[in-house]
């Protein structure tokens, strides 16, 4: 049974950081890969960072201030969020895909709240 669990939200003032950590069980982690995606109260859920075999990819809203990143060994996919504001406030899913263009696991999330 494939599981993504979701860390590292909370609270943190505009400008901070947070570093939120994605641990997968139950699939070949290092086949796999892996994306980051938020949802705002009233939104729809969108895509925030992925990391496949080829590199990274972010979305215009994060670029130079996120950094998505994992570790094979551990099994683990990070988000570095530097520089935060209050429009980054969502809930932080991680999710996984085989490549297809299909995201095909996904986390519960992790609420990240910046304040002004």
């Amino acid at each position: 049974q494939v599981q993504l669990v979701e860390s590292g939200g909370g609270l943190v003032q505009s400008g901070g950081s947070l570093r939120l950590s994605c641990a997968a069980s139950g699939l070949t982690f290092s086949r796999y890969a892996m994306g980051w995606f938020r949802q705002a109260p009233g939104k729809e859920r969108d895509f925030v960072a992925s990391l496949n075999w080829v590199g990274t990819g972010y979305a215009d809203s994060v670029k130079g201030r996120f950094t998505i990143s994992r570790d094979n060994a551990k099994n683990t996919l990070y988000l570095q969020m530097n520089s935060l504001k209050p429009e980054d406030t969502a809930v932080y899913y991680c999710a996984a895909s085989v490549g297809n263009g299909k995201w095909s696991y996904w986390g519960p999330g992790t609420q990240v709240t910046v304040s002004s």
